[in-house]
């Protein structure tokens, strides 16, 4: 669109007393530098974004509860098998947060958001920390008897935890 001299000059639908030659490339709607939010596709006005953000969280309010429980549940049946699995936490670990991650899409029916991605990986760390910290609090009040048999799992709850809190959050997110 071509201005004129006898054009009055365009003014943002925001800010009312900004002058501006902007608009938003979805809505067509005038808006100031301030307002104008740089997307890949050119710039936009704050309602378009807003919309656009809401398209992409699909959650509902049980899922935060559900999924949340089947991390947890699921997170601690795997940290039964991390200390006697010892070096091979490495490899069971990614294993169960595939495993997590699958049955909290099929429990929250892919349905997303990023709320939701914590609350799950918050869940898969506070599941698998009741056994590291009995085992912590064991080596503590044992002394000095067989210190290293006691250490080792220890540190393999520990990396469990570790390693599924992080996979878990990665593979859902």
């Amino acid at each position: 669109m071509m201005m004129n001299e006898s054009s009055p000059p365009l003014t943002c639908a925001i800010h009312p007393k900004r002058e501006t030659r902007l608009r938003c490339n979805r809505c067509e709607q005038s808006i100031c530098i301030k307002c104008a939010q740089l997307t890949p596709t050119g710039y936009r006005c704050p309602d378009c974004i807003r919309k656009q953000k809401k398209t992409f969280v699909t959650v509902k309010w049980y899922d935060y509860l559900t999924g949340t429980l089947v991390a947890g549940i699921l997170s601690f049946l795997g940290s039964l098998f991390s200390a006697p699995f010892g070096f091979y936490t490495i490899f069971v670990a990614p294993l169960v947060a595939m495993l997590v991650v699958a049955a909290v899409r099929k429990v929250i029916k892919n349905r997303r958001s990023p709320r939701l991605y914590w609350a799950v990986a918050a869940s898969a760390l506070l599941a698998s920390m009741p056994l590291l910290f009995m085992d912590i609090l064991s080596l503590l009040f044992q002394g000095e008897v067989g210190l290293l048999g006691m250490i080792l799992p220890v540190i393999w709850r520990g990396v469990y935890s570790i390693i599924i809190t992080t996979t878990v959050y990665y593979r859902i997110s």
